[in-house]
């Protein structure tokens, strides 16, 4: 059974969520992505400034089995990236709510709390 920790927020599309001091949030892959996408090779992440309106692609994942999209969770800006990830990208499979892919400034910080709790989340995955 997957790891879902319950102080972060989670995404049906499996990005998890953890808001920050500064009024921020730092997202990353869900325990249970990085399972089912096996061991990742190279990740692709945006540049910081730019923006994404919710549930749109803004990261690739490549892994040995396939290339995936992470959606952005809420709408907003990216304030920093995981710069450590572009030569370890594998760092993802061995710890993924530590290894986090972005940070960025929600449009809405409300947004945030629509996203599903912990039980919700594995919901989700037993769901299938």
């Amino acid at each position: 059974m997957s790891n879902i920790p319950t102080d972060l927020k989670y995404t049906d599309s499996h990005e998890w969520v953890r808001r920050e001091s500064d009024g921020t949030v730092t997202v990353g892959i869900t325990d249970h992505a990085q399972e089912a996408l096996g061991d990742l090779v190279y990740i692709e992440l945006p540049e910081v400034g730019k923006h994404f309106a919710a549930r749109k692609e803004f990261i690739v994942v490549e892994s040995v089995k396939a290339a995936s999209d992470v959606y952005a969770p809420v709408a907003g800006t990216i304030t920093a990236i995981n710069e450590t990830l572009k030569d370890a990208p594998e760092t993802l499979n061995s710890d993924a709510y530590t290894a986090w892919l972005i940070k960025m400034k929600p449009d809405n910080p409300a947004d945030v709390e629509e996203l599903l709790t912990g039980p919700a989340y594995l919901a989700v995955i037993e769901n299938g």
